[in-house]
């Protein structure tokens, strides 16, 4: 990873947080407690994949169709989040394998 590849990075994650900020307050609250859970047990390739911006994509959508963030996603924000990283492997899934191989 190059200079350029890390001041890209910095840009792009920029843009995603102005786009989080510019979301109503409810949403922005339910994005953040969905981010702190993706990174604490999410998709090894979360960098690499979409999964943040389709967040943001779909809040977005919710936003222009009027509906609140809780008719979206659901009373659980966590099972909202499994569901979205179901066919992905996880940090804790390889931290699991890693304490059966000790």
């Amino acid at each position: 990873m190059g200079i350029r590849d890390i001041i890209e990075g910095k840009k792009q994650w920029r843009a995603h947080v102005a786009r989080v900020k510019a979301l109503p307050p409810d949403y922005q609250i339910v994005y953040k407690e969905m981010q702190r859970y993706v990174f604490k047990v999410g998709p090894v390739d979360l960098l690499d994949g979409s999964l943040l911006s389709g967040i943001v994509d779909f809040f977005e959508e919710g936003v222009a169709s009027g509906k609140g963030v809780m008719e979206l996603i659901g009373p659980d924000v966590a099972a909202f989040c499994d569901g979205l990283m179901k066919d992905s492997r996880t940090h804790a899934e390889v931290y699991q394998e890693s304490l059966g191989e000790k």
